[in-house]
């Protein structure tokens, strides 16, 4: 029996999803804008994301759309 790891994204996607719920931010804002949220450690979520292909102008929206995160 093989324990599943999350994916840290999966952690950041629903950190960010309970900010847009909580309407701190909104799905239609910019990606950059959690970057005020995240602090010293945005260097290695804003990495993570463009290895996703994402750039920091995308919606929020786009992050939150994201099924899977498989590393391939």
């Amino acid at each position: 029996m093989t324990q599943q790891v999350t994916h840290p994204m999966v952690k950041m996607q629903r950190q960010v999803r309970s900010l847009v719920e909580s309407k701190i931010i909104k799905s239609s804002d910019s990606i950059w804008k959690i970057a005020l949220l995240y602090g010293d450690e945005w260097s290695f979520w804003k990495k993570e994301l463009i290895e996703f292909g994402f750039t920091m102008q995308d919606p929020i929206g786009d992050l939150l759309a994201v099924e899977a995160w498989d590393e391939e």
